[in-house]
């Protein structure tokens, strides 16, 4: 659990870091390369710096133990982080398409061709950092890593649009000009969807959406294996941070004893945390067992 936290704080420190150098990176060469595209892209990831140090943010608080005034923990700290991200992804869309419009009615200059092969690198490096925040969120069951994970491959698609925006304005001639300003305005189009992507999930867990269907069966199946246990009744499972919360009603013989019938749920609270590292607390309750005739 401890190895689980110090790698999700690692992967977000270096998204942030990536994102700071992709900011400068695409900045540096839209102003010097005349990409509305790229600056464009430039703003989105300097907002992305902003929205990773609250990811950070979040997810560290997020890993507090519990204590009297959070007795389940402080794990939906990490879905509130994540709200952040996609706020920080609509204002950043907004912002573009606002631009990508207001350009298309004024004098433009044409690209500089060295911005056609800075946006295939930024590509390249946003996809392999898509790929690895993605393996770490699902390795950790973060999904705030998974957000910021998916935030990197709308970068990447993003990138690729105002590649082709770039593309069509270098290879076609100055007639073409405003396709680098239609691929900012198509971009943010994306983005606006990719925010809706990251935002549903999370909602469900803030709302404690009935939705660990695999979870809840595997859950089902351990509590068998304990002695005793006749049926299992009602299961639910919420989703707080990196980790799940379970309150699971399992059937015994009604003429067993009070001390028994405890003895019973200590010991299937016990094996379903010593088989399921994703949970963090188990709630039992005992009911009486009667064969269904």
């Amino acid at each position: 659990m401890k190895n689980e936290k110090k790698i999700t704080v690692q992967t977000a420190i270096l998204s942030a870091l990536t994102n700071a150098f992709m900011a400068v990176g695409k900045g540096v060469a839209g102003i010097f390369g005349n990409s509305d595209a790229l600056i464009a892209d430039a703003i989105e990831s300097t907002s992305d710096v902003l929205s990773s140090i609250l990811v950070i943010f979040g997810i560290s608080y997020a890993q507090k133990p519990a204590d009297e005034d959070h007795p389940y923990g402080h794990g939906r700290a990490e879905s509130l982080s994540t709200f952040a991200v996609v706020g920080f992804l609509i204002v950043s869309a907004t912002f573009i398409l606002n631009e990508g419009i207001r350009n298309l009615f004024q004098k433009q200059e044409m690209p500089e061709s060295f911005t056609f092969y800075v946006l295939i690198a930024i590509v390249l490096i946003k996809e392999l950092s898509f790929q690895y925040v993605y393996k770490k969120g699902k390795q950790t069951n973060s999904s705030t890593l998974m957000a910021d994970a998916w935030h990197h491959r709308s970068d990447a698609i993003s990138s690729v649009i105002a590649l082709i925006g770039v593309g069509i304005s270098l290879f076609l001639g100055p007639q073409y000009v405003h396709a680098d300003d239609w691929a900012a305005i198509i971009a943010s189009l994306f983005i606006y969807y990719n925010a809706y992507k990251i935002f549903r999930p999370t909602l469900g867990e803030i709302m404690d959406e009935h939705m660990h269907h695999e979870l809840i069966d595997e859950i089902r199946k351990i509590a068998f294996e304990v002695n005793g246990v006749k049926a299992t009744e009602k299961c639910w499972v919420r989703k707080s941070g990196m980790y799940y919360q379970v309150d699971l009603h399992i059937e015994v013989d009604p003429e067993l004893s009070v001390e028994r019938g405890h003895e019973i749920s200590h010991l299937a609270k016990d094996l379903l945390m010593e088989r399921l590292d994703a949970i963090s607390h188990v709630h039992i309750h005992i009911e009486p067992y009667y064969p269904k005739s």
